[in-house]
């Protein structure tokens, strides 16, 4: 059966999406029988679009990259225009809602308000936005469960990398006492630069330049980007119902130059990691600058890449690496939310 979509947010992770299920999609259907519709687009700035039939994808890629808008995308009988989000949801015949919109996540919202709504009108989610992740994981994995439906979140740490899927299925039954991990690649990017002999300010700047970091890097360099992971990741894959507040958080403008050129002499190197270890007093997270051996296995992690690994009782150390950000990888990430739908295994 085909699983029809409906779109909160059509800019690059979006469209990433789109691109995929236009490229890649008679593949899977011949492999897998997945096949998705595309019903509904609802864009706060680009404009909304709603037809039960489906609307005609590529035709809308088209005319944003020409327009930046909806607007010029063709009428036709049962084309519905000018729905927000609210009403995409519940007055479309969508059977998910592919949640890509920006994310408030100090508070969560809009995206906790969607999935409220998403759930409430018996309609799966699939997203990457961490806030309602990391801020009311309980609340909507309740919510999702009361009401029969599925909700996909891979894409909120490490992107197209399955940091989150590994664990619960190919180490399923481990024990995890311990999750670190290299989870923001604009700061990882930026000590690597540093310890080349890059000061904070030049390394920061050439960062933003490359489009590895915000205009506002604060999310980034401050911990704020990793430290919602660890939340999410202490959550689903440790089963420990962490909250923000919980975990210890400095930035990497905490670290001196001067202790990044001593520990290069000394064979070591500093990495920016969020980790949630379990202790006999209890859970300890953090996310901040930690001086590793040049011999762990998250030291030797270069450019905007991630990293994260898993300490088993089982299976012992499992190291994950890969992307953590990008428009095919994060596209990625909602695609295989979508597929894992169709087999009934999310």
């Amino acid at each position: 059966m085909t699983q029809k979509l409906a779109f909160l947010g059509f800019g690059v992770v979006g469209q990433g999406l789109a691109e995929i299920l236009l490229e890649k999609g008679e593949k899977v259907k011949a492999e897998t029988g997945f096949e998705a519709s595309v019903v509904a687009i609802s864009d706060f700035r680009k404009g909304s679009l709603y037809h039960p039939d489906g609307l005609d994808l590529k035709k809308a890629l088209q005319v944003i990259e020409e327009t930046g808008t909806l607007d010029e995308y063709p009428d036709e009988d049962g084309l519905t225009r000018g729905w927000d989000s609210i009403t995409t949801i519940t007055e479309s015949n969508a059977d998910t809602i592919v949640e890509v919109t920006f994310t408030d996540v100090k508070t969560g919202e809009p995206a906790i308000s969607h999935c409220k709504t998403a759930f409430a009108s018996g309609k799966n989610v699939v997203m990457t936005n961490k806030g309602p992740v990391a801020l009311a994981y309980q609340e909507l994995s309740a919510l999702a469960k009361e009401n029969g439906v599925r909700w996909g979140f891979e894409g909120t740490v490490m992107s197209g990398t399955p940091s989150l899927r590994m664990p619960l299925t190919s180490l399923a039954g481990n024990t995890f006492h311990e999750i670190s991990g290299i989870l923001n690649g604009t700061t990882n990017y930026m000590l690597v630069r540093m310890e080349e002999g890059l000061t904070y300010e030049e390394a920061l700047s050439e960062a933003q330049d490359l489009g590895y970091a915000e205009a506002d890097p604060t999310s980034d360099v401050d911990g704020y980007d990793a430290l919602y992971k660890v939340v999410i990741l202490a959550n689903l894959i440790m089963g420990v119902p962490l909250k923000t507040a919980d975990v210890e958080r400095k930035g990497l403008s905490s670290l001196k130059q001067e202790q990044i050129e001593e520990a290069s002499q000394a064979g070591k190197r500093w990495k920016m990691l969020g980790s949630v270890k379990q202790t006999e007093e209890g859970v300890e997270a953090s996310v901040k600058p930690v001086l590793l051996e040049r011999d762990h296995p998250l030291a030797s992690i270069g450019g905007a890449t991630n990293a994260i690994t898993y300490a088993c009782d089982l299976a012992g150390d499992i190291t994950l690496t890969g992307a953590g950000a990008g428009k095919v990888e994060t596209g990625y990430s909602l695609f295989i939310d979508l597929l894992n739908i169709h087999r009934d295994q999310l």
